[in-house]
């Protein structure tokens, strides 16, 4: 038996460089013994790794790298000699192993996953950091108590979080600290370690208190999001049972007051119309050719404005031109749109009947050697963008709007449409008119495998050809 000793479990460059060694080695997973730096002491050095038996290892899916990565930071100690066996299995002729949910390795593996990625998310929702005064300056600690080894995969959170503070977050394994500069993992520390209070706290549990809604109260999914393992840790959770309490009476006594009137949703392209040019739709294009609203036209070869009857019944929004677009003026025209006009041709939907444009008009790359590299749109390249879009939809006055990606939808339905969970279903906009959505055919072409692009293929086809509801 093979004893391969680890000096840190988690670590997953440590735990690649040594299976790769053993892969080379054609060493068969059931002759290694998996230990990590505090058991192998006892036991005396390890032997050293045999030789390779061959010059380069097989191709590995790029997907098991970071199933790896994930999985080595549980706590299940067999996760080390698992993930060697699903190596070992698929350069070893179970090439597609990872594509088979029902297999133990396979299922085990997605299970730890999804527990490491729980505890991810706990930590970002319940640590809490304490005001400790240090001199003339300030840190912020935390402790938290994570059930697996997390710190190093959660900290850039943090980091992006609140890159302008000195903070430590403290947990029995290891600890972060970011100095305002560097981030650095450090060894675990004691709950001693931390402060149980600060002045910030009243403030804090003032704020909770003010926000707390009686009326969407459910204990147990309360309990089952903020576990009571986590509440000794969190300054608010000492209010909770007083709320919970009162919680009847403040929903009885919001139930009598006088019902307000809500607000009426405005959507982007609506706030966009104040600001709309006027003049026909050739007349727009014209304007158009001189747009400066953003700096998408410095680098751009022209403005891609919009394409088709003037009088069309159902207006296309795209998302924002490419390369070919760029080249030649005008929207859908090359290999999302020759997608686009092969996925209409089996809807039975003829391009000529629609007017179709893009919520951007002009192209946004980088350049990499000769080759300029799709880019995506940011918000306020998006904003100032649409007022010509709304000048469209007004010149032209079409019954319904088909978006075509998020970017489109959100103009048009608001940041909070979800294009994945509502693709495919016409919806009444505030106008009177009737929009829908679907994916960009550009989604289509960057899937990773010809069954997932035909079945994607597919369902745009059956979105597209909800169309009929309008055309007859």
């Amino acid at each position: 038996m093979l004893v391969v000793t680890l000096d840190d479990p988690s670590d997953t460059a440590e735990w690649r460089a040594k299976a790769r060694t053993l892969l080379l080695a054609d060493v068969d997973p059931a002759e290694v013994e998996w230990r990590t730096g505090a058991s192998g002491g006892l036991f005396g050095d390890d032997a050293p790794l045999p030789p390779p038996v061959r010059e380069t290892t097989p191709a590995v899916p790029r997907a098991f790298l970071g199933l790896a990565d994930t999985v080595l930071a549980h706590r299940d100690p067999r996760r080390h000699a698992t993930l060697y066996r699903m190596l070992w299995r698929m350069t070893h002729g179970e090439k597609a192993l990872l594509r088979i949910a029902t297999d133990d390795d396979v299922a085990w593996a997605h299970t730890c996953i999804k527990q490491v990625n729980r505890d991810m998310h706990k930590m970002k929702a319940f640590v809490r950091f304490r005001e400790v005064p240090l001199g003339d300056a300030t840190i912020y600690v935390a402790w938290f108590e994570p059930e697996h080894d997390i710190v190093s995969r959660v900290a850039p959170f943090f980091v992006r979080r609140f890159t302008g503070m000195r903070w430590s977050l403290l947990t029995p394994s290891r600890s972060a600290h970011w100095d305002g500069e560097t981030l650095s993992i450090g060894p675990g520390a004691s709950r001693a370690d931390a402060p149980s209070d600060d002045a910030l706290e009243d403030l804090w549990r003032t704020y909770y208190a003010s926000i707390f809604n009686p009326a969407r109260l459910k204990v147990d999914a309360m309990r089952r999001e903020m576990p009571v393992k986590y509440w000794k840790n969190l300054p608010e959770a000492r209010l909770i049972p007083e709320l919970v309490r009162d919680a009847l009476p403040r929903m009885q006594a919001m139930v009598k007051n006088q019902p307000t009137v809500p607000r009426k949703k405005i959507t982007p392209l609506q706030k966009a119309a104040v600001d709309a040019p006027e003049g026909s739709i050739a007349a727009l294009r014209r304007q158009a050719r001189d747009c400066r609203a953003c700096d998408l036209w410095k680098p751009a070869t022209q403005t891609v404005f919009g394409d088709g009857p003037v009088h069309a019944r159902i207006v296309v929004i795209g998302e924002q031109p490419g390369d070919q677009e760029d080249l030649a003026g005008k929207p859908f025209v090359g290999p999302a749109g020759k997608l686009f006009d092969r996925a209409l041709g089996e809807a039975g939907v003829e391009r000529d009947a629609l007017y179709v444009t893009n919520a951007v008009k002009h192209f946004k790359f980088e350049p990499r050697g000769k080759v300029r590299l799709h880019k995506r749109a940011n918000a306020e390249e998006q904003a100032a963008c649409r007022p010509w879009l709304a000048a469209e939809l007004d010149r032209i006055q079409p019954e319904a709007i088909v978006c075509l990606g998020a970017m489109a939808a959100q103009a048009v339905f608001g940041a909070s449409f979800r294009l994945m969970q509502q693709r495919g279903e016409w919806l009444d906009l505030p106008d009177g008119r009737r929009a829908m959505a679907t994916v960009h055919p550009s989604y289509l072409l960057r899937l990773p495998d010809h069954e997932a692009r035909e079945a994607g293929y597919a369902d745009f086809v059956r979105d597209l050809s909800l169309m009929h509801d309008v055309l007859g």
